[in-house]
């Protein structure tokens, strides 16, 4: 079975949070939540692993129970 990274692994990561941010810039809460989606189900295609993408759902979790 394959590990999750959750370890920095982007390269220029200001520079993709500058352009995910752009991609959001004049959209209302509906489109804004549509375009999040549609990049989540791009990105897992991506990925392709159900295993890490279940780990990625499990990790997400965890960090969404911590902040609250």
């Amino acid at each position: 079975m394959s590990a999750l990274n959750l370890k920095p692994n982007i390269a220029r990561p200001d520079d993709f949070y500058a352009d995910l941010l752009a991609a959001h810039d004049g959209l209302t809460k509906a489109e804004s939540d549509a375009l999040n989606a549609r990049l989540i189900l791009i990105m897992a295609n991506q990925i392709g692993d159900r295993d890490i993408l279940r780990q990625a759902l499990k990790a997400a979790a965890l960090e969404e129970e911590e902040l609250q």
